[in-house]
């Protein structure tokens, strides 16, 4: 028992934000040099898969669109575990980690929404339409605006973050909407191709392209995210440094 116990403090000194900046510091420039690699790598992927028979040159849109939509949700998904890292286990980085994540979730989705209607426009004739698939997704971008307003609107640190921390798990409700929606709603969207049991329906010459871009693309949330994580970090400690500074101001 005092062993579980040990191992469990040693995990919990390793999430303090001092022993974080040591370990993401050297890391980070790492990460960044591997995720220009895999993009590179995943571009010239993208760029070498033929032309549909269908879509024909329009389905390279598919290699940004569609790893873009998958890290929207993925991105989302890490907030929820960092939500309930605040609210339950009081992590110390828990609502440092939500925080860096949000512009970077409301990234992705944007580019998901701007490239499927770039995607739809010759494929459906238009540039929108309100189906399930493309609402919600709408919804969650809303929602991460919505998120990083809220974070600018509560000075209180230790209210912001619980506040935050309860409104990501109720707009967790929108994620298996989001995955499920083409199951359960006559939608624009196609079914899964990829993430399904069994065989994937996809070719592989479009396939592998895809999956290295995912990679690359979930690469550079790693990065972006360590990187967003310091700079939180850095911005707490000047401020608490600059209120201390004030209450010794005051004392004078």
């Amino acid at each position: 028992m005092n062993d579980l116990t040990a191992k469990r403090a040693s995990l919990w000194d390793l999430a303090n934000p001092t022993r974080f900046l040591a370990i993401a510091n050297p890391v980070i420039p790492w990460l960044a040099a591997i995720t220009i690699v895999a993009l590179l790598v995943a571009l010239w992927m993208c760029f070498s898969a033929p032309e549909d028979y269908q879509q024909g040159a329009t389905v390279l849109i598919m290699f940004i669109h569609v790893p873009a939509a998958w890290l929207a949700m993925m991105c989302y998904s890490i907030m929820s575990a960092s939500a309930l890292g605040t609210l339950v286990w009081r992590h110390p980085l828990a609502d440092v980690s939500l925080r860096a994540a949000a512009p970077i979730g409301a990234a992705f989705t944007f580019l998901a929404l701007v490239t499927g209607s770039l995607w739809g426009k010759p494929m459906w004739g238009t540039w929108w339409v309100w189906d399930a698939r493309l609402t919600s997704v709408l919804v969650l971008f809303i929602i991460y605006m919505g998120l990083i307003a809220l974070s600018k609107a509560i000075e209180e640190p230790a209210i912001a973050a619980r506040s935050l921390a309860i409104v990501t798990l109720v707009g967790f409700v929108n994620i298996p909407i989001i995955k499920f929606s083409v199951d359960w709603w006559n939608t624009l969207h196609q079914p899964a191709s990829v993430s399904r049991l069994g065989r994937p329906a996809m070719d592989t010459a479009f396939l592998y392209p895809l999956l290295m871009m995912a990679l690359a693309y979930t690469l550079l949330f790693v990065t972006l995210h360590l990187m967003n994580m310091r700079n939180e970090i850095l911005r707490r400690r000047v401020r608490s440094m600059r209120m201390m500074a004030a209450r010794e101001n005051e004392a004078a």
